[in-house]
């Protein structure tokens, strides 16, 4: 398995050029086509304003505006795929909403590229802007979801992602699926370390050594792990993102979890707590 196609959100915003810089080293270390998409928003838009006043016509000015930006931020992608060596980017333009079109370009890609949403007033943009972990859990790909604080230095333009990856394991279906879906770039790192935290808490979940079945799988695909296996009660995102820490990681793996759509996103859960509070770059499949 290889990344050859990867698509990335670059809907205009505060962290565009962050986020596009991450699908960029991605696709440079990968060799990987491309895909950039933004979104005018002007489907929803149209709808959302005949249904407060039918019959009023939008001017082609007001659409002028939603195009150029997102036009706009295709010419800034392509642009900086370029300076980052990107042997092949695509610009996508839709009207539809954003949140739609990524979840239906996912199909036709290996992995997803987006950032953190940490504005509410965003989330009812024109364009749709949205929660990352709504497009995880609707999305057949992984996604790669961005910190909007970018505190660390490798995580900046013109470095790899991927060296130093903490891989979060606790047995479960979606942890495999995020396994899967990071073999790529378990097979190019550094260092992994194999996260094991509360391995009593799932009856069966684990053999005798915790994390010792799955390095063993990993070694067949010459991957090296390092296994960490510790308590952390009910704070399992903390500890995660505190190895990371540790460990000086640039990527943290794990999947989605939650039995339920619903309950996943009604009542949180540690991908929930990660996605809030998460320092680094973090692959997730669902």
């Amino acid at each position: 398995m290889s990344y050859r196609t990867i698509l990335v959100n670059v809907q205009p915003g505060p962290h565009s050029e962050q986020i596009a810089a991450c699908a960029c080293r991605l696709a440079h270390a990968h060799n990987a086509h491309m895909v950039g998409l933004a979104s005018t928003g002007l489907n929803e838009l149209v709808y959302q304003c005949n249904a407060a006043a039918p019959g009023v016509a939008l001017l082609p000015d007001d659409l002028g505006v939603f195009q150029g930006s997102a036009r706009q931020a295709l010419q800034s992608f392509s642009a900086l795929a370029a300076r980052m060596g990107v042997a092949s980017p695509e610009q996508r333009l839709t009207d539809d909403n954003l949140l739609a079109a990524l979840a239906q370009q996912s199909r036709y890609a290996d992995l997803v590229v987006v950032g953190q949403e940490t504005d509410p007033c965003a989330l009812r943009a024109p364009a749709g802007a949205f929660a990352p972990e709504h497009l995880i859990l609707h999305s057949p790909r992984p996604v790669v979801v961005v910190p909007a604080a970018d505190s660390q230095h490798r995580h900046r333009t013109g470095t790899q992602i991927g060296e130093r990856l903490v891989l979060a394991w606790d047995g479960g279906m979606a942890a495999s699926r995020a396994v899967e879906a990071a073999l790529p770039l378990l097979r190019q790192a550094t260092l992994v370390t194999l996260a094991v935290f509360n391995p009593g808490a799932h009856y069966n979940a684990h053999g005798a050594l915790p994390g010792a079945d799955l390095a063993t799988y990993l070694a067949r695909h010459a991957v090296s792990i390092e296994i960490v296996v510790r308590e952390a009660g009910d704070a399992v995102s903390d500890a995660l993102l505190g190895l990371c820490g540790e460990t000086d990681a640039d990527l943290l793996v794990m999947g989605c979890y939650g039995h339920a759509r619903l309950r996943e996103l009604l009542l949180g859960g540690v991908s929930r707590a990660i996605l809030h509070h998460m320092t680094l770059p973090v692959l997730m499949a669902h």
